[in-house]
């Protein structure tokens, strides 16, 4: 991680930033990750296209490996709000959500978004996952 990344050793980027992008997957502040707004990609991260509730399954994966860096879980995320392409896709996604989130105990907010661009979703969040003592 370059000093750029590093605001101190309680704020600082998590994964790797996109060149072409102005900010970073997500960052630390103190006890808290901030992600930024993922879409559907394997793990290779090719985007994945496919039904409301694949791309839903897929983005809360793509969540949980950014999360993962820092000893995290979708158990410990706290806030996810939802950017849906098309609202009359929610009954769907909401299934596929509550599959896919597991035992999370979160608020969150689903709004529709037109500039949700070659996705049905996108999900930000916000995890809480306390520093390690000493950090």
């Amino acid at each position: 991680m370059s000093d750029s990344t590093r605001k101190s050793a309680s704020h600082y980027a998590i994964g790797n930033k996109n060149p072409n992008l102005p900010f970073h997957p997500a960052v630390r502040a103190g006890d808290f990750i901030f992600v930024s707004g993922q879409v559907p990609k394997d793990e290779n991260n090719n985007m994945i296209s496919g039904t409301i509730e694949e791309e839903t399954l897929a983005t809360l994966k793509t969540i949980a490996r950014v999360i993962a860096h820092e000893g995290a879980t979708l158990s410990d995320v706290v806030r996810i709000t939802t950017y849906l392409e098309d609202t009359r896709d929610f009954g769907r996604y909401n299934k596929a959500f509550l599959e896919g989130i597991g035992d999370a105990v979160l608020a969150r907010t689903t709004v529709e978004a037109k500039a949700v661009i070659n996705t049905k979703i996108e999900m930000d969040a916000i995890v809480y996952k306390p520093l390690p003592a000493g950090k």
